[in-house]
């Protein structure tokens, strides 16, 4: 099977679906891979790179996907790119279709088929392909939320970590996953006062037998949830319900009882948010004020340091990768691997998750059904 790596084109999404080595894996394995120019140019590797690697440069996305079967990409296809996606094409990126009802529709319209590296999963429940950007996600709104409190950013004015003799800041995260977990090990660095709200009494277990007294953990019931916001200097959503819509667990009226200049980040926009004044931001403009309160909203999080999420999220797919473009028959790999038919969102025109097929408010088939295996 050819593989297709365009060039992201999602507002500032520096990151790319193949890294110069795993190209060379690739190519070693008799594979022709298509890179459009430029394509890694934001996360450190050249077009002479991937040429020596074992790939061919080409122009433009168009002729990617005119040479390609497997479409390699990062983030969900732009609506500039979705008139190359043809029925023979295998795409396999992250889709976050719950939040995306024209994309849905496009890639139904394409009768590619269409699998989405969030929603793969493995033996012990995880999702191995989105636990990678989780991690940087979770890193990465400690930073952000720092840089929120920032009185220039319309935040209150406080120093995350304090100083001898003033208090650090309060931030409270909502949800003790990958997300959470990783924006505790960054907070707690820089001195913050840190609690984590969960209603997993492993997962609390977990992050107390790790980080001691330096995580606090609440049960989440709607009293500790309201009375933690509401002492909150920062709030990290971490939030995430596989495939589907993000609850909205914040409403307007909670976001008001918050404090004046505290900072509110939402990992989870990119499936909707879970507060009912997010909404989705670039990072061109990643910051925006609802009553008093500082919202981060940015969809694509770990394209702002590409060279680190590249390089981990190549990790994580190269296998996949390498299953699916070897394989002499598509539709057997995915009979005899439950995990990769979890990962099939669109097949043939029709919905295959039940998730984003509630979540839109549409029908769904089972992916066996719709590929007759």
């Amino acid at each position: 099977m050819k593989i297709g790596v365009p060039k992201e084109v999602k507002n500032r999404e520096n990151r790319v679906a193949l890294t110069p080595a795993s190209v060379r894996e690739l190519a070693e394995r008799g594979l022709e891979v298509f890179v459009e120019s430029h394509a890694g140019d934001g996360s450190g590797s050249a077009d002479s790179d991937y040429i020596k690697a074992g790939a061919s440069i080409v122009s433009s996305a168009a002729e990617v996907f005119s040479q390609a079967e497997l479409i390699l990409k990062v983030k969900e296809p732009q609506p500039e790119e979705w008139k190359f996606i043809k029925q023979n094409h295998t795409l396999f990126t992250y889709l976050h279709l719950a939040a995306g009802p024209q994309l849905t529709e496009a890639l139904m319209e394409s009768g590619a088929l269409c699998i989405a590296y969030e929603s793969i999963t493995a033996d012990d429940g995880t999702l191995p392909l989105l636990a990678p950007m989780s991690e940087v996600a979770g890193r990465m709104a400690v930073q952000v939320s720092a840089i929120g409190l920032q009185i220039a950013y319309g935040g209150m004015g406080k120093l995350l970590g304090g100083v001898p003799g003033v208090e650090p800041a309060k931030v409270v995260i909502i949800g003790g996953g990958t997300v959470g977990f990783n924006a505790a090990q960054m907070a707690t660095g820089l001195g913050a006062d840190v609690t984590i709200l969960d209603r997993s009494i492993p997962v609390m277990r977990r992050i107390e037998n790790i980080f001691g007294a330096k995580v606090k953990t609440k049960y989440s019931t709607k009293q500790a949830f309201e009375e933690s916001l509401a002492d909150a200097d920062v709030i990290i959503s971490g939030v995430h319900v596989p495939g589907a819509s993000t609850p909205k667990l914040i409403s307007r009226a909670m976001i008001k009882s918050l404090k004046p200049g505290s900072v509110f980040v939402d990992v989870a926009i990119d499936q909707g948010g879970c507060a009912e004044t997010s909404k989705p931001t670039t990072h061109d403009d990643p910051y925006y004020i609802v009553d008093g309160v500082v919202h981060y909203c940015v969809s694509n999080m770990p394209g702002a340091v590409a060279q680190t999420s590249t390089h981990a999220l190549n990790n994580a797919t190269l296998p996949f990768i390498a299953s699916l473009a070897t394989s002499k028959s598509l539709l057997t790999l995915l009979k005899n691997d439950k995990h990769l038919q979890n990962g099939v969102n669109v097949a043939r025109g029709k919905i295959c998750s039940a998730q984003v097929g509630m979540s839109l408010n549409k029908p769904y088939e089972d992916v066996a059904k719709v590929l007759q295996f």
